[in-house]
């Protein structure tokens, strides 16, 4: 982590949970991280749509693309090429209850993407409490629309605190049958053929 905003953020949430994969999203004091609400947002999970929209989407973020976000889709905010490892990302820190934190790209700027897993009503893999920052703002901030982002690196933050989620996922209850056994397949090569 890199970026003031993405340290104090992830300081928050992790004093809140106290020994908890996550804490609830009904104990996030808007007033207690005020100075970082422009940057922060939090996205529903909705994993059989797979649209994650913002339910709440700071101001700093709604001026990069000249209109409010919230409602929207988070993955319309990345390039259709990097839409699949930004959900891929969410999805791993609602399942697995893990912080992420990532490097991003927009018109040249550099941003620091944070994920951060929330309980809602107390149950798991509801919302995701984040954070979009830039050591700069861009010259052209609130002339025009920002692009679409890139992605560019993504990494799970070691958790001194590991902890299980609440609600674990159930195994399949059906028996999954194979119509013919396995086989093996040897396909003929080599270093030294391609030489």
């Amino acid at each position: 982590m890199r970026q003031q905003v993405t340290k104090e953020l992830f300081a928050y949430w992790d004093g809140l949970r106290m020994g908890r994969p996550a804490p609830d999203r009904s104990e996030i004091d808007p007033s207690a991280i005020r100075h970082l609400l422009g940057d922060s947002f939090i996205i529903e999970i909705d994993p059989e749509q797979r649209e994650f929209p913002l339910r709440l989407c700071g101001a700093r973020l709604n001026s990069l693309w000249l209109c409010e976000q919230t409602g929207r889709s988070f993955l319309h905010l990345w390039r259709k090429d990097d839409r699949t490892n930004a959900a891929a990302a969410l999805m791993t820190t609602v399942e697995g209850g893990a912080p992420i934190v990532g490097s991003v790209s927009g018109d040249g700027v550099e941003f620091e993407l944070l994920l951060l897993p929330l309980l809602h009503f107390g149950r798991p893999r509801q919302r995701i409490l984040g954070s979009l920052s830039t050591p700069r703002q861009p010259v052209w901030f609130g002339e025009r629309p920002m692009e679409p982002l890139a992605l560019k690196c993504l990494r799970v933050v070691n958790d001194p605190k590991p902890a299980r989620l609440a609600a674990p996922v159930q195994p399949l209850k059906r028996e999954v049958t194979m119509s013919r056994p396995p086989r093996l397949v040897v396909y003929q090569g080599g270093k030294s053929r391609y030489r």
